[in-house]
């Protein structure tokens, strides 16, 4: 049984497919349950059009393994084919195929005709004409020019291009039908705690390339004796009773060096890098996920593929300028618990300062230096250089000191979840079209008053004229709202008419929101 924003996300799928051409991204938390999207949205394209056939494309073996379970659970008769040298299996023909890129990116005409290409973890997919991916998507091109690709990913953009959507990418559009605030309110995620650490790394002499930390300077600068017992004792002095810690390590000599600090210091730990044997790697997490290990140290291997829910502590050893990886990591302690309600987060590589609350991470700049941290504009949402004054799209002034504490996306009491919110029960609701003074722009206002008197009003921009992101992401988020509130806005060709319509529709019973300085964010809004 799919959960409703599961199945919302299929819904939202066939609706963008019925009105574009092109190549939709799902973007969907990690945690969301990805691999249940695509093993329904199998099933239904094959059963309900049988000659449909489907590829299925990941960059880890352990990615296809999920993906190809969760098709079972749902369907134990599956159609279904795994070709991947990973898992010794090399089977083509099927109706259904899930395939690791390594393995058949040279392979487009042994596969032949495909109508639906599914990418999971997509943002890997070069913006360029050039890899593996694009290169078997061009010859299944030529084989079917008909078909189709759908993305999925939880960071939809890459260090140095900006998002996956931005030209030449392959991908059209972002389809957004669930969010991490959601998915925590509604019990599906549990919640990371971020705590300030004393140690920290001195990266001023670590140069960047491409957007990144050189990786040798990087490592030179973080793996030393002393950091690495400092950090240890830290770790050991925070986490008490904890039962699971992952560290993410800056390289296979750091990630192998704190293993042995810990285990020097009396706490059960063992290390997996890209080296370890494959037998032994599925050897030392049994042991991490049974208890019989309370650490378990990687270098860039347990970013993605690697899921135990009864992660209770995630330190963050590794410096990065890259937002996906910064979430992905994160990530790794969001599922739901049996033992606790949250994930201790100990930042020692200041990524969670650097990148700010995993609900509001920017993409990265363009440039691809690494150097340019966005803002976002708190009236239309619009994303601008951290140094702008006024917002390009809506005409916002950001006040003077505003603009100084945005030069680092400070956390709150260490909130890396974002989530520390004011919750309203809603009595009625008020929308209208909202001119932008500056700009000029249209745009969507709705104002929501609370039962109590008490209550001051919550007012939302919706910037669903804007191009580019913010107006996609203000398009996705009245989409729910329309379909939440019972509004029919379908035969509509202006914002007055929609506001009208709305406004006689059912309010949300409570929203839950942030208030940034005079401007509100909503979070959730429950019917």
């Amino acid at each position: 049984m799919l959960r409703p924003y599961q199945r919302r996300a299929i819904d939202d799928l066939y609706a963008w497919f019925s009105k574009h051409d092109g190549n939709p991204c799902l973007v969907l938390p990690t945690g969301a349950g990805k691999s249940h999207i695509v093993a329904a949205l199998c099933k239904d394209a094959v059963q309900n059009w049988p000659e449909t056939r489907i590829l299925m494309l990941t960059h880890v073996k352990e990615l296809i393994e999920q993906n190809a379970e969760k098709l079972r659970q749902h369907w134990p008769n599956a159609p279904m084919g795994i070709y991947s040298a990973g898992l010794g299996r090399r089977q083509l023909g099927e109706p259904i195929t899930f395939a690791g890129i390594q393995s058949v990116r040279s392979k487009a005409w042994q596969i032949g005709h495909i109508d639906l290409c599914i990418i999971d973890e997509c943002h890997l997919v070069s913006h360029k004409d050039e890899g593996g991916y694009r290169t078997l998507l061009a010859e299944l091109r030529t084989i079917n020019p008909s078909m189709r690709v759908v993305g999925l990913t939880a960071t939809p953009y890459r260090l140095g291009h900006g998002l996956i959507t931005d030209k030449p990418a392959i991908f059209s559009e972002l389809i957004e039908p669930v969010s991490i605030e959601e998915l925590v309110y509604h019990g599906y995620l549990s919640k990371l705690h971020s705590k300030a650490t004393e140690s920290g790394y001195d990266l001023s002499g670590v140069h960047k390339r491409g957007g990144e930390y050189i990786e040798s300077e990087l490592a030179a600068a973080v793996n030393t004796d002393a950091q690495n017992s400092q950090v240890v004792d830290e770790v050991i002095a925070r986490a008490g009773d904890r039962r699971a810690w992952l560290f993410f390590c800056t390289g296979v000599e750091h990630a192998r060096a704190v293993a042995a600090t810990l285990r020097d210091k009396g706490v059960p730990a063992d290390c997996v890098t890209g080296d370890t044997p494959k037998a032994e790697r599925e050897r030392i997490i049994a042991d991490f996920k049974a208890g019989r290990l309370r650490a378990l140290t990687n270098a860039n291997v347990l970013t993605t593929g690697f899921d135990y829910p009864d992660i209770d502590m995630i330190a963050m050893l590794r410096p990065t300028m890259s937002p996906s990886l910064y979430v992905q990591m994160a990530g790794r302690g969001m599922r739901i618990k049996s033992h606790t309600d949250h994930c201790l987060v100990l930042d020692f590589a200041g990524v969670v300062r650097q990148h700010g609350p995993i609900i509001a991470v920017q993409p990265p700049s363009k440039a691809g230096t690494g150097e340019a941290p966005m803002k976002a504009c708190p009236e239309c949402h619009e994303l601008l250089y951290i140094s702008a004054k006024e917002c390009t799209a809506c005409g916002y002034a950001f006040p003077a000191k505003e603009e100084d504490e945005a030069k680092v996306l400070k956390l709150h009491n260490d909130d890396i979840m974002g989530l520390s919110a004011l919750e309203m029960e809603v009595w009625v609701w008020v929308w209208a079209k909202h001119i932008a003074k500056a700009s000029g722009k249209e745009m969507l206002k709705v104002t929501y008053y609370g039962t109590a008197l008490s209550d001051a009003p919550v007012t939302e921009y919706l910037t669903v004229l804007h191009d580019g992101y913010a107006g996609q992401k203000a398009l996705a988020t009245l989409h729910k709202i329309v379909q939440s509130s019972g509004a029919d806005v379908t035969e509509l060709s202006c914002l007055e008419d929609v506001a009208a319509s709305l406004t006689n529709a059912e309010p949300p019973t409570s929203i839950s929101f942030h208030k940034d300085g005079k401007f509100y964010r909503i979070i959730s809004r429950s019917w």
